[in-house]
């Protein structure tokens, strides 16, 4: 059976921890995880959670637990990963366009490093030679992904080398003695069709020949996640079935361990994000009801024009009114238009689901508002695990002059 929090918990949560309240539900992630570790139980496969998604140090530490290892985007996340236990073998760091300092200090770390310029990999085999293993981030010119905003493999992303540069990639590892281990492609996010990895997979068996001391392909992440009724996420039984024939196929790379970035797999269901209504104003054009929140703690809709189902925790009588649900900010932040809710009252708890992940994680104080508590339900249990911003957190690291 699915994990899932009920009406009632989270209702009971809300009004224990107030609004607008992140609750996070520990045995949804462990289901998530289960269902890779499952599918690739026959293949040498590793999991990196990919934590740009949510960084709160509780989840990094019960991800860990999993068995799961860390991928992260930069030097602090790194930080973040080594600070909540793990040891920096399980940490992956993948750079896109820093400067080489942090790459260096990623390197004091003892992390693993994935490359993604030509410039910062000639650097790196000047100051390293063949003394530090490196990956190697490929871009593979495939476009995939929900939205343009999360697709990073295409011929027009900033992310990665191009492949059509292989040969000066070749030159310098050579001229360098560099030690590549892995190579690295990711090609978005939201990503249901398993051919986008296929092809993904044939780009790299092209170029695995070049490098003689590879140990790993990592193939990144962006799986499917059913943000909408009816929708479904990648299958990744199938997904398993063909990597191993592929991989079958090609005797030079069947000894490969192959590793994948879940982030939004593994966090984004376990995610609610519970708010109250404030005021329900009728106009000519909708019937808005208008939250205690805004794109200030959830900016996917906006931003990603991304689907969050929304529900009336407070009323479980059927879908029966069409609203607007937006938010208490200053700029336009509409959650979704013409949304079917049971009837609506101020005071009224909805929740929307999905917002495990990048929901807290791409938060801000804008417009002086405080950022939201984040919960953590294991075992049955609340656990308070980020306290609600006060205007203390507004002031701090501000230095008054006048």
């Amino acid at each position: 059976m699915s994990q899932k929090l009920s009406s009632s918990q989270l209702t009971a949560l809300a009004q224990q921890f107030g609004t607008p309240l992140y609750v996070y539900h520990a045995e949804k992630i462990k289901e998530q995880y289960g269902k890779l570790k499952n599918a690739f139980r026959n293949r040498d496969t590793v999991f990196f959670y990919a934590c740009k998604a949510l960084t709160n140090i509780n989840i990094l530490k019960y991800i860990k637990s999993l068995g799961a290892n860390v991928d992260c985007s930069s030097i602090n996340e790194v930080k973040l990963a080594l600070h909540a236990g793990f040891t920096p073998d399980r940490v992956l760091y993948t750079s896109n366009g820093i400067s080489f300092g942090e790459i260096q200090e990623a390197k004091e770390l003892g992390v693993i490093i994935n490359i993604d310029s030509v410039s910062n990999l000639e650097k790196f085999g000047k100051a390293y030679g063949h003394s530090y293993p490196v990956g190697l981030r490929l871009r593979p010119n495939i476009m995939a992904g929900g939205n343009i905003k999360i697709s990073t493999g295409h011929a027009k992303s900033k992310f990665g080398i191009p492949i059509e540069h292989i040969s000066e990639v070749t030159a310098i590892v050579e001229q360098y003695n560099i030690c590549v281990h892995d190579l690295h492609i990711h090609t978005g996010s939201d990503i249901k069709d398993v051919a986008v990895f296929v092809k993904g997979i044939e780009v790299l068996f092209d170029i695995i020949p070049h490098f003689k001391e590879l140990k790993f392909i990592d193939l990144g992440g962006g799986f499917k996640v059913p943000y909408q009724e009816g929708d479904s996420e990648t299958d990744m039984e199938a997904l398993a079935r063909k990597v191993e024939e592929l991989f079958a196929a090609h005797p030079e790379a069947s000894k490969l361990q192959v590793w994948f970035e879940p982030g939004k797999f593994l966090v984004s269901e376990c995610g609610y994000f519970v708010t109250q209504v404030n005021v329900i104003k009728q106009t000519p054009a909708a019937k808005f009801i208008s939250v205690d929140s805004g794109f200030n703690h959830l900016i996917r809709p906006m931003f990603y024009d991304a689907y969050h189902r929304i529900e009336n925790i407070s009323n479980d009588a059927p879908e029966d009114q069409t609203y607007s649900v937006v938010g208490n900010i200053c700029e336009t932040d509409t959650f979704a238009w013409d949304r079917k809710l049971s009837e609506v009252k101020e005071g009224d708890y909805l929740v929307f689901y999905n917002a495990g992940a990048y929901g807290f994680e791409m938060s801000s104080n804008f417009n002086s508002r405080y950022k939201p508590a984040e919960v953590l339900m294991k075992d049955g249990e609340p656990h308070l695990i980020r306290k609600r911003d006060t205007f203390e957190d507004l002031l701090k690291n501000q230095i008054e002059v006048l």
